[in-house]
């Protein structure tokens, strides 16, 4: 066990050498960027259903109820690579990122009672575009560069009791904290300085979600299974410092300021109103289950700050549509390591709630992914995939497809057992 413990203290602090994740979609440049699946690497390849889910063995971070569900100290993490391919009507671009998810750990406590605590990615931004201004002859005359990183993570502790009559109820905070910058870089022919506008936020906040689970059996091996989560209302602070500043007009020089021209600091708050996530569900224990889940908010309220001066883009009501399950074929097998695997898949549609240049960006997509157990044990490696497509070309925006390849190690252990002496 201390082998372990010095293990996910060795993950932990990678993780957090990580948390200033990457990403490539030029939708990151609003808000506070693209918000990550608070999602494990399994909910995510049944189509991000996971509310009605509950296992002994396995973390679902989608409803805090499902923690009382826990057996086995369970403790995971997971990372990814997401490769964009980006077209604007004229021009596409093929781009990829790299980022760790999140690392999780679950402590059942006394059979009917689970902690689980951990790091996840919560948004992220990463973009870079190019806007153009030529002359009749072709001759560039001015060129715009946006171009950002950053994002925010989340440090959660989450606990759940599971009742003798199958309902468990669980509870669940976090901390969200990280920084974004922001940047737009002005070039003009003929001209000696290029002046640089930089945006530099630091974001704290905190959150909290409540969840209910319900499981009856309806017959000998099948279990219908009910899940409700809410993250509640929350706000997030944001302190940012914004500076414009000359430099030389030369691709090879290096961006230092020549002249400061402004300098002020801002204060903003993003509110996130109730999110509610109704799932249900059927399936035999271990061995299969097939459900749906919906999820649906009002609209991101930011404000303060440079919000205030944003026009082309709001927010609007967000929902999400998810249906999915798995299949294990025999999970006690010893002649056969496929039929110990376990196979899910699932799709969505997403309304993002993001509204550019007066024009709805929704996100739909199809996914799968296959459970690989670590020998005889119940740990496995997880992989999933995703193949999707966001947004349109329409009012001079960006359509992109991507495809997603998730990776998460699961190992359990049983601690705090007694000793026994024959």
């Amino acid at each position: 066990m201390i082998k372990d413990i010095i293990v996910i203290a060795i993950l932990f602090i990678s993780t957090l050498s990580f948390s200033q994740a990457t990403n490539s979609s030029p939708y990151s440049l609003f808000g506070i960027g693209d918000q990550a699946h608070l999602k494990t690497v399994e909910e995510i390849s049944m189509g991000q259903m996971g509310g009605a889910l509950n296992s002994e063995y396995q973390l679902s971070f989608t409803n805090p109820a499902s923690y009382g569900s826990l057996r086995w100290t369970t403790y995971v993490f997971a990372g990814g690579n997401k490769t964009n391919y980006v077209d604007d009507g004229e021009n596409k671009q093929t781009s990829s990122a790299a980022a760790l998810s999140y690392i999780g750990l679950g402590i059942p406590i006394r059979g009917n009672q689970g902690l689980v605590m951990g790091l996840q990615l919560n948004s992220a931004v990463g973009y870079s575009l190019v806007d153009q201004r030529f002359d009749d002859d072709g001759n560039l005359l001015e060129l715009d560069r946006y171009y950002g990183n950053g994002g925010t993570n989340r440090a959660f502790l989450g606990y759940g009791y599971q009742f003798p009559f199958n309902l468990s109820l669980g509870v669940e905070f976090a901390y969200i904290f990280g920084g974004i910058d922001n940047n737009v870089l002005n070039r003009r022919d003929n001209v000696q300085l290029a002046t640089q506008h930089l945006t530099d936020s630091r974001i704290t906040g905190t959150t909290a979600k409540v969840g209910a689970h319900y499981a009856p059996k309806i017959s000998e091996n099948l279990r219908v299974k009910f899940g409700v989560a809410l993250d509640l209302e929350s706000t997030l602070n944001e302190d940012g410092d914004v500076l414009l500043y000359t430099i030389v007009n030369d691709e090879d020089a290096i961006g230092l300021p020549v002249d400061t021209l402004a300098s002020s600091e801002y204060k903003a708050t993003i509110t996130s109103p109730l999110k509610t996530a109704l799932s249900a569900g059927i399936g035999e224990d271990h061995k299969w289950f097939i459900g749906a889940e919906y999820t649906f908010q009002d609209p991101l309220d930011l404000s303060g700050g440079i919000y205030d001066d944003v026009s082309f883009y709001r927010y609007d009501k967000f929902s999400n549509i998810s249906v999915g399950g798995f299949y294990t074929p025999n999970r006690m097998s010893i002649s056969s390591y496929f039929k110990r695997m376990t196979y899910r898949a699932g799709f969505n549609y997403q309304k993002t709630g993001l509204v550019v240049n007066d024009t709805d960006i929704d996100e739909y997509g199809i996914s799968f992914g296959v459970s690989l157990p670590m020998g005889l044990k119940i740990s496995n490696v997880n992989l999933g995939f995703e193949l999707g497509r966001r947004g349109t070309t329409d009012n001079n925006l960006v359509e992109e497809e991507f495809f997603n390849f998730r990776l998460s190690l699961s190992l359990n252990d049983k601690w705090f057992r007694r000793q026994k002496i024959y």
